[in-house]
């Protein structure tokens, strides 16, 4: 085997650069007045981000996650990580060596977010807050209390799940710990009302824009992760009823004592605690399964774009021509979002299904181009040649043409199944725990960059790998 030199070297880079990254520029702010010259990292589309966006004394290092906007802080980009002040645990601050440098002064209502007009499930919602526990379910996942069990409910056989979408994989708001299942405080609460109205529970973690799409679709019943009641919102969604109040957080690096943690202790955290590596294995399983699929099933089409490009009728011809246009010309996750919440938004479809259509869509304009151009690159002799001496023309194109349009069209056929493994990467968005996906909920719990995203990098390069040498050794058979 062929060692990729560069790889290695990049790889080394990656981990060269983690550990030296950082920066010198350290102020511990006592109150909102003195951010004024610090970097602030906050989550794009937060409501931090539009607290502090027209401050001009304060710069903003925006981040898709909370995950990231740790780092950011961690790693020197930026001085302060606001976010609510629940945002993360006493232990959580310890072990990444970071401190609460103090509390805003205002406060906010936190609510769940639910399609806009549902005015049932809001009442069965507000109806279930006002009579549970919620003192003591609070107390249990923000001050450590001791647990309040769940009362036990009828669920039909049947019943149709309560689907929960969260902004956030973070405890001790919502996370999913050990066996792959969902807790904390949003978890909590929604579980037993999805329970007490006879419904088994369902949540899946996805990002704010895709979580209010999927409300709003029908994909989900209800949009949680420690959301604020703001007027922007309310022209979007419905609200529930407060059910906790609280508080921003501004977290720094503490210098008084950085954590350190050993390359096997990051390894344990990341893999081996909460058995998280079955995330890491059932996103695996995910990810080879709607790249084989779409494979399968954009080759067919291809084959009938193919097909289209070579009839000698112009509008067939103008059809195919068409499709690949409108394919090259949209981006693949605008496809994949425009099929999952609008053209198959209804169908009960699978997220997955829905998946292995849109890459199998996009595939097969490519894979039709390549076939074409293949075929096309045989001389015409070859064919005139065959069926000079009585084959058929069926017998002639696979005997004679088919083979060496193969040899010339593989290599460009294998790099388009590699660019489609890649190209899967985005399916998290439609809230499928594919390996990238499975990282961001890694990353989210350990708020450990490198580890996570290192090994996800090596898998899809073997995964390249495999499919580069499997259709490798098709070319050599034939």
């Amino acid at each position: 085997m062929k060692i990729h030199y560069f790889t290695l070297l990049f790889i080394a880079f990656v981990c060269v650069f983690s550990a030296c990254s950082g920066g010198d520029n350290y102020r511990e702010p006592k109150s909102e007045e003195d951010l004024s010259g610090l970097v602030l990292s906050v989550t794009n589309g937060s409501f931090y981000q539009q607290k502090y966006e027209n401050r001009a004394d304060v710069q903003l290092f925006l981040t898709s996650n909370e995950a990231d906007g740790v780092q950011a802080v961690r790693q020197g980009h930026a001085d302060v990580y606001v976010s609510d002040e629940v945002m993360l645990t006493k232990a959580d601050l310890r072990r990444l060596g970071m401190k609460k440098a103090f509390v805003g002064d205002e406060v906010f209502d936190v609510a769940f977010a639910i399609k806009k007009g549902n005015t049932e499930l809001a009442s069965q919602l507000n109806a279930f807050l006002a009579s549970a526990p919620l003192g003591d379910i609070i107390n249990h996942w923000i001050n450590e209390g001791p647990y309040v069990d769940e009362p036990a409910y009828t669920i039909p056989e049947g019943a149709k799940p309560f689907r929960c979408v969260c902004g956030v994989n973070i405890a001790p708001i919502s996370y999913v710990g050990e066996g792959g299942k969902w807790q904390g405080l949003d978890a909590d609460i929604l579980r037993r009302f999805a329970h007490s109205i006879g419904r088994p529970f369902e949540m899946q973690f996805m990002d704010v824009g895709s979580s209010i799409m999927a409300i709003n679709t029908g994909k989900a019943d209800i949009f949680s992760g420690s959301l604020f009641i703001t007027e922007e919102r309310l022209k979007s969604v419905d609200f529930s009823v407060p059910y906790y109040k609280c508080h921003p957080g501004y977290f720094i690096v503490d210098r008084s004592g950085e954590a350190r943690m050993s390359l096997g202790e990051r390894i344990q955290m990341n893999f081996i605690k909460e058995n998280r590596f079955k995330l890491i294995l059932d996103g695996l399983v995910e990810t080879i399964k709607i790249t084989l699929f779409s494979i399968l099933l954009g080759t067919v089409l291809g084959i009938g774009v193919c097909v289209c490009r070579r009839s000698k009728r112009r509008w067939v011809r103008g059809m195919a021509d068409l499709y690949g246009d409108f394919i090259n010309g949209i981006p693949t996750l605008v496809l994949l979002l425009i099929l999952f919440y609008v053209v198959f938004a209804n169908s009960g479809m699978s997220a997955s299904l829905v998946a292995i259509v849109a890459f199998a869509m996009c595939f097969a304009s490519s894979a039709g181009n390549i076939f074409d151009t293949s075929i096309s690159s045989v001389p015409q002799g070859q064919t005139e040649a065959g069926l000079s001496l009585g084959f058929t023309p069926f017998k002639t194109f696979m005997g004679i043409v088919f083979p060496q349009a193969l040899r010339k069209g593989l290599p460009l056929y294998t790099g388009e199944c590699i660019s489609l493994l890649k190209n899967t990467s985005i399916v998290g968005y439609i809230a499928i725990a594919d390996l990238t996906r499975a990282s961001d909920l890694i990353r989210s719990r350990t708020f450990d960059a490198l580890i996570p995203l290192l090994v996800i990098t090596i898998i899809y390069f073997i995964l390249a790998w495999l499919i580069r040498k499997t259709l490798s050794l098709c070319l050599l058979r034939k």
